[in-house]
């Protein structure tokens, strides 16, 4: 019986290389895909020495079609998971066309080539930045959505654009994922988030506090009507998202149809929570300064899992201590990342 065959586009990024070592080790043949814009080459290496099985992995920009489809030609690729996308919210302020040009237009060009090649089924990941300002919380995947900076808009472009494309041609399978906060790092050590110059998120600024690379962190608003005034997020181990896209892939290959869910855990965490778990794990103090509130931020923001239990029979497995502890692993044998 021949291996299925996945394509994976920013295979070397931090989710998708988590996704990667899952896929392998459930007998998926993977071909990976990259151009190491926001990302290092040593991460193949690693997720294979994870796996203990290889890939096929070719260094490509999702905006090439003709490596694309020579790719979908010569590997007999049955389903994508598409990750490859610039995921900076900062950034995406100050370089909006650079985040239209790679997660829009790259996600055409990608669909335009399945399209030609008669691949239909695709893994999209997507953002929980779609759904802006959220009124209610738990957030259903029918609450209304919207977007407060560009990367956000692109991820909403992208799921309009797969929404359309669904009406225009129904043999197509595509599960949308939208992801809370991501952390943690395979519990190996080997992989995990490397973030370039300053981290954007909250768990790899605090390991790196913890390791030493920076000096403090900065909690944005004490003020909030949270449980400790600090804003209140849905935090998910990285692995527990890896899992979700092969339940993802599993319910496409089985049944026809299309879908959105939500990947979170359902629980909110506050910030100084958070801070508290990773000393715990870290065994070092995270100092840190109370400044104003951020501009745009929400007090308090969690996933209703509930869609993902019903259809794809998943759920998060993690709790915050384990999301500390292999972050720290992590953090603490790569201080200087890969």
């Amino acid at each position: 019986m021949t291996q299925p065959s996945v394509l994976v586009t920013g295979a070397s990024g931090y989710i998708g290389s988590h996704t990667c070592v899952c896929l392998l080790q459930n007998g998926w043949h993977v071909i990976g895909i990259d151009n190491f814009s926001n990302s290092s080459p040593n991460v193949i290496r690693r997720i294979e020495q994870i796996a203990q099985r290889s890939m096929s992995f070719h260094l490509a920009d999702i905006r090439d079609s003709s490596a694309i489809s020579e790719l979908c030609r010569q590997q007999n690729i049955t389903a994508v998971i598409h990750f490859a996308g610039l995921k900076s919210v900062s950034e995406s302020v100050s370089k909006p066309l650079d985040y239209f040009d790679n997660n829009v237009c790259g996600s055409v060009t990608l669909l335009r080539v399945l399209q030609q090649e008669g691949v239909r089924q695709l893994v999209f990941s997507s953002s929980a930045t779609v759904y802006g300002e959220p009124n209610t919380v738990p957030v259903t995947e029918d609450a209304p959505t919207s977007a407060t900076n560009p990367y956000g808009r692109s991820k909403l472009i992208v799921e309009q654009m797969l929404s359309d494309l669904i009406q225009a041609d129904p043999t197509w399978r595509i599960a949308t994922l939208r992801y809370f906060n991501p952390v943690g790092a395979h519990e190996s050590g080997l992989i995990g988030e490397d973030p370039r110059d300053i981290p954007n998120n909250l768990m790899p600024f605090i390991a790196q506090v913890a390791v030493g690379r920076r000096h403090e962190l900065r909690v944005f608003g004490d003020d909030y009507p949270t449980i400790d005034g600090s804003g209140v997020r849905d935090y998910i181990h990285v692995m527990d998202l890896a899992r979700g896209h092969l339940a993802a892939l599993h319910r496409l290959s089985t049944h026809a149809g299309s879908f959105t869910v939500n990947l979170g855990t359902g629980r909110g965490i506050s910030v100084l929570q958070a801070v508290a778990a990773f000393e715990q794990a870290s065994g070092h103090t995270i100092p840190t300064r109370r400044v104003a509130r951020r501009s745009g931020d929400i007090a308090t923001c969690y996933a209703s899992p509930a869609r993902a239990a019903a259809l794809l029979g998943w759920q998060a497995e993690y709790d915050l201590d384990k999301m500390c502890t292999d972050h720290w692993r992590w953090q603490r044998n790569n201080p200087d990342g890969y």
